[in-house]
């Protein structure tokens, strides 16, 4: 088993691709995304994000590297892995690391995020991401005792405009700050350029998601460059 520094190492200047599918799709099955998941490390991933409790399970029996698992529930407001006790199943469901909302609002069960953190340190192995949408998102998750801190809800959450591309200017606050945190910028890349601008502003490791494992939105792309 990996240790908690030798999971964070291993994140550590590499890609990490996010695999999930939206309900209702072809593609939403747990067994299709584990499979999606691990032709991503086959391409060289270093680690997968997946979303819901049976992709979680089945990712972890397809791939060899870190699953960062996630459990969305609700539609507006804090959904991903909204309380202590989704982020707990999240947790058992075989997770090496715990993505959660790490913004500022409230969470649906009152819990604090620093709460939500030290219950999970102290009744799990799991590592915790915080899905940020600030620069004040970031320092407080930080603060909370959060592992990873990323930028994932830049441009969701309401405190920021949604950028084209990735928040490279986010990125470079965050990573000025100094935070103990992991810094993994993600949302919106969607090009390997994108990817490169975001090491390159200060992330530590970089998620993709879209432009890799969701083929309905790539499709999408060039159907409207070729209909224009």
């Amino acid at each position: 088993m990996l240790s908690k520094t030798e999971i964070l190492e291993a994140l550590r200047g590499r890609l990490i691709v996010s695999a999930q599918a939206y309900p209702g799709e072809p593609m939403r099955d747990p067994r299709t995304m584990a499979q999606v998941a691990a032709s991503a490390v086959s391409g060289g991933a270093s680690a997968v994000r997946v979303q819901g409790l049976g992709d979680i399970q089945a990712t972890r029996s397809a791939v060899d590297v870190p699953v960062i698992g996630l459990w969305k529930d609700g539609k507006d407001g804090v959904v991903i892995t909204p309380t202590y006790q989704h982020a707990y199943a999240v947790a058992l469901a075989g997770s090496h690391i715990v993505a959660l909302d790490g913004t500022r609002r409230e969470r649906p069960d009152g819990l604090s995020l620093a709460e939500t953190v030290k219950r999970l340190h102290e009744q799990t192995n799991a590592l915790v991401m915080a899905d940020c949408g600030s620069l004040d998102d970031a320092k407080a998750a930080a603060d909370a005792g959060a592992d990873i801190v990323g930028t994932t809800l830049a441009g969701y959450s309401g405190e920021r405009p949604a950028t084209e591309g990735p928040d490279l200017e986010l990125i470079s606050a965050i990573r000025a700050a100094e935070l103990p945190a992991l810094l993994v910028a993600e949302g919106r890349i969607h090009t390997p350029l994108h990817a490169t601008a975001a090491r390159e502003a200060g992330a530590h490791s970089v998620v993709v998601g879209t432009a890799i494992t969701h083929p309905a939105t790539i499709t999408s792309w060039f159907t409207e460059a070729v209909e224009g």
